[in-house]
C-alpha cells in the first residue's frame, strides 16, 4: 500500500530525549517513559520494549516520537505517542539520530 506525500505530512514525527523510566507493575513488555519532545512538560508515552531494554540504559537516549497519534490506555496507563524502531525478528531496535539534535526537532 502506498500513500499520498499529503498522508505522510499529517504524521508529527519529532526527536525526544528519555528523562525518566518507570515499570508498569504486572506487564512483561509495557514499560512508562516520560519524554522531552521541547514542550512545556515530558510527555508520557507507553512503549512495549520492557524485555530488550534496561531503565538505566534509556534514561537520557534520544529516539523518534510519533506525536500526534490518538492517545491511548495500555495497562490502564495513558499513552500520548509512540517511539519508532525497526523490527529484527521481533526484538525493538530504537531509532535515533546519528548526533545530539534538541529534543523537539521535526522529523521530515
Amino acid at each position: 500500500m502506498t500513500i499520498s506525500y499529503d498522508e505522510f505530512a499529517k504524521l508529527d514525527i519529532r526527536i525526544g530525549k528519555i528523562v525518566e523510566v518507570e515499570e508498569i507493575p504486572k506487564s512483561k513488555k509495557l514499560i512508562k517513559l516520560m519524554i522531552d519532545l521541547g514542550e512545556k512538560s515530558p510527555r508520557q508515552v507507553v512503549a512495549g520494549i520492557k524485555q530488550f531494554y534496561q531503565p538505566e540504559e534509556l534514561v537520557g537516549r534520544q529516539v523518534v516520537v510519533l506525536t500526534n497519534l490518538q492517545p491511548v490506555k495500555l495497562m490502564g496507563v495513558e499513552s500520548n505517542g509512540m517511539i519508532l524502531a525497526g523490527d529484527i525478528d521481533g526484538r525493538a531496535v530504537l531509532l535515533q539520530p546519528d548526533s545530539e539534535v534538541p529534543p523537539g526537532t521535526k522529523v521530515r
